[in-house]
């Protein structure tokens, strides 16, 4: 799943990326965990940091309620925040990538999360 308020973002991720994955993409941290309860097979989230209403560590605590187990990255275009570091070493955010992201970068966290080699 990826998640981004801006539809340019949404566009160049399916691109991407929907060949050899399936993507499904939300627009709002809100969009997101209806998607997440209706696809419980979801395993990684990919999610912008800084989005309206709610914000990417908002919507990784949310969803690591509602899916254990679930490898959330946040994509930032900013640096490491503390919060970050924090929802990294509690468990509930995967890692960050920054952006704008590399498409080897996203590839080796999907190969990483879903424990391959890559």
């Amino acid at each position: 799943m990826h998640v981004d308020d801006e539809p340019t973002n949404i566009l160049l991720f399916e691109v991407n990326f929907k060949r050899t994955y399936r993507v499904i993409s939300a627009r709002s941290g809100f969009e997101a965990i209806e998607l997440l309860k209706q696809n419980p097979d979801i395993d990684i989230v990919f999610c912008d940091m800084k989005m309206p209403g709610m914000n990417g560590l908002e919507f990784a605590r949310q969803a690591a309620q509602v899916k254990h187990g679930l490898h959330c990255y946040i994509l930032t275009g900013y640096d490491i925040s503390p919060q970050v570091i924090e929802a990294i070493n509690e468990g509930w955010i995967t890692g960050y990538i920054q952006k704008p992201f590399d498409i080897n970068q996203i590839n080796d966290a999907i190969n990483k999360a879903l424990g391959r080699r890559s």
